[in-house]
C-alpha cells in the first residue's frame, strides 16, 4: 500500500501555536522573494545550451554525492549507481536500474536534509503525490522521465520557474569560460556568473601542480618562473573571470592558516614548491597565497570566500577508483584566531576587503568566528555549510553566532550545490528556519515583530546581494 507524499505547510515551524503563528507571518513575507545563489557548482553548460536533462538517474542520483554517500555507507556499490570511474572499470549504464536501487533504499534518508530536499523536488517540481519506495519506483521514473522530455523542464525554463535572480557557478583558473561566453552571447536574460577558484595552482599538493602553473602562466602571457610573474598571472585570470561576471573568489584550503612573508622569502618558497613541496612548504605557500588573494581583492573588489578544514577524499580506495568529490570528504577541527592574524594584520581593517568565512567545526562559531566577524570590518560569516546545511545546523548557527556577531555580519544563505533542482528546496528550508528562529525572539520579547520582518527579508535576500556585490 502506497503512502501519500505531503509537504506540510507548517514544516520546520515551532510546535508552540503562538510562536508558530509568528513564524508563519514572517515566512509569508519572504517565501516568494527571488533566489540569489551566490556560490554553487551547477554546470554552466546547462544554461549555455539549454539541452534536456537525459534521464531521472543522471539528473538526481549519479552526480549527487549527498545521495550516493548515504547509499554507499549501507553497502550499495558506487558502480551500481552509475558513478563514473576514473580507472576505466565498468559501471552501471541503465538509468532505470540505478533508479530502482535508489528507490528501494530511499528509507535510508529518513530524517536527513536530503529527504526534505528530494521530497520537495518530487512534489513541487514533478507533481508526485505518493512516497517513493520500491513499489512506486517505476511510476516515479516514468513521470519524471516524461517531464524531462518537455520544454518546461529545460534548464532555462526551470531557472525562471524557480524565480532565480542569479546563480554563480565555480570554475578553476584554467577554465576557458566558454560556457559563460555562450550564455552571454545567447541573448537569454538569465544571470549566470562564475567565481574564481584558484586552488589547482595555489595548492602545491595538487597532482601536476608545476604543469598546471606553467599552463596558468602561458594562458596569461606571464613568465611564471618568478613569483612576481606568478602573481601577475593571478591578476590576469581574476580580470578574465570578472569579465565573465565573477564578483567572488573561493578558496578550499585544508586550514585557515595565513602568512605575510618578505618578498625574498616568497620567491624562495615559490621556487621550492615548483621543484616539489614538502608538506610544511605546501601549507606555508597556501597560507601566503591567502594573504596575496586578500590584497588582490582590495585592489579589484572581488569578494573572498574561505572554505577550510575538510579532509578531502578520506577514502583512498574510492578516490583511486572514482576520483574526487565522491562522498568521502570528512570535516576536521578548525582554528581561525591565530591562523588569520597575519592576513588581518595586513588587511583586516580595510573595508574594501570582504572575506566570508565558512566552517565545518561548529565549536568555533561562538568561540572564534562570531567574535572575529563582530570586530573586523573585513569579515563576514558564511551560512552553515555542507554537513550543517540542515535545520539543526541552521538553528545552531543562529544560536551561537547571533549574540556576538549579530545578523548583519552574516551573508544570508547560499546553497553551494551542484543539484540544480534542489536549489529552491534548500532556500525554502533556510527561510523557514530563519523565520522560526526570529519568531522565537519575538515570542520571548527579545525582538519587536516589525523588526523581525525586516531581518527576515535581509536574511533571505538583502544581505547576500550586499555581501557578494550583486
Amino acid at each position: 500500500m502506497t503512502s501519500p507524499l505531503v509537504l506540510h505547510p507548517d514544516r520546520l515551524f515551532p510546535a508552540d501555536p503562538g510562536t508558530r503563528a509568528i513564524a508563519r507571518a514572517l515566512y509569508e513575507g519572504v517565501k516568494d522573494l527571488p533566489i540569489v545563489s551566490p556560490h554553487g557548482h551547477t554546470d554552466p553548460a546547462w544554461f549555455a545550451y539549454d539541452e534536456a536533462f537525459s534521464d531521472p538517474a543522471s539528473l538526481l542520483i549519479v552526480p549527487d554525492h549527498y545521495v550516493f554517500r548515504m547509499l554507499y555507507s549501507q553497502g550499495v556499490a558506487l558502480e551500481s549507481l552509475g558513478v563514473p570511474s576514473v580507472d576505466g572499470s565498468p559501471v552501471e549504464q541503465d538509468p532505470r536500474k540505478i533508479w530502482n536501487i535508489f528507490a528501494k533504499n530511499y528509507h535510508l534518508f529518513r530524517g536527513t536534509p536530503s529527504r526534505m530536499w528530494l521530497d520537495w523536488v518530487f512534489a513541487e517540481v514533478f507533481g508526485l503525490d505518493v512516497l517513493l519506495d520500491e513499489t512506486t519506483a517505476d511510476h516515479y521514473y516514468e513521470v519524471i522521465d516524461a517531464a524531462l522530455k518537455t520544454e518546461a523542464f529545460r534548464p532555462r525554463a526551470l531557472f525562471e520557474r524557480f524565480n532565480i535572480e542569479l546563480i554563480a557557478t565555480t570554475e578553476g583558473p584554467l577554465d576557458p569560460l566558454a560556457h559563460h561566453r555562450a550564455i552571454r552571447e545567447s541573448g537569454w536574460n538569465g544571470r549566470v556568473v562564475t567565481a574564481y577558484r584558484p586552488d589547482p595552482v595555489v595548492d602545491p599538493e595538487t597532482p601536476g601542480f608545476a604543469e598546471k602553473v606553467a599552463k596558468f602562466g602561458e594562458m596569461a602571457g606571464e613568465d611564471v618562473s618568478t613569483y612576481a610573474g606568478y602573481l601577475g598571472a593571478h591578476r590576469f585570470h581574476r580580470a578574465r573571470f570578472r569579465d565573465a561576471g565573477a564578483t567572488s573568489t573561493d578558496h578550499g584550503h585544508p586550514s585557515a592558516l595565513t602568512a605575510d612573508l618578505s618578498p625574498e622569502d616568497c620567491e624562495a618558497l615559490y621556487q621550492r614548491v615548483l621543484a616539489g613541496a614538502s608538506k610544511e612548504d605546501a601549507e606555508l605557500f597556501r597560507a601566503q597565497l591567502l594573504t596575496e588573494m586578500a590584497g588582490m581583492s582590495v585592489e579589484d573588489g572581488m569578494v573572498m570566500q574561505l572554505h577550510p578544514a575538510v579532509h578531502r577524499s578520506h577514502n583512498k580506495a574510492v578516490l583511486d577508483r572514482f576520483g574526487r568529490d565522491k562522498g568521502g570528504d570528512i570535516p576536521m577541527p578548525g582554528e581561525f584566531v591565530e591562523a588569520l592574524k597575519p592576513l588581518l594584520d595586513r588587511y583586516g581593517n580595510d573595508p574594501r576587503l570582504t572575506l566570508i568565512l565558512f566552517t565545518l567545526d561548529e565549536d568555533v562559531y561562538s568561540r572564534e568566528l562570531a567574535p572575529l566577524a563582530g570586530h573586523y570590518p573585513s569579515l563576514r560569516l558564511g551560512p552553515p555549510w555542507w554537513f550543517h546545511d540542515s535545520p539543526e545546523g541552521m538553528r545552531r548557527f543562529r544560536e551561537r553566532a547571533t549574540e556576538t556577531g549579530g545578523f548583519y555580519n552574516t551573508v544570508g544563505f547560499n546553497d553551494d550545490t551542484r543539484a540544480f533542482l534542489s536549489i529552491p528546496a534548500r532556500h525554502d528550508v533556510a527561510r523557514r528556519m530563519d523565520c522560526a528562529w526570529l519568531a522565537q525572539l519575538v515570542a520571548e520579547h527579545r525582538l519587536p515583530e516589525n523588526e523581525a520582518h525586516e531581518v527576515a527579508r535581509a536574511l533571505a535576500y538583502d544581505l547576500v546581494k550586499a555581501a557578494y556585490k550583486l
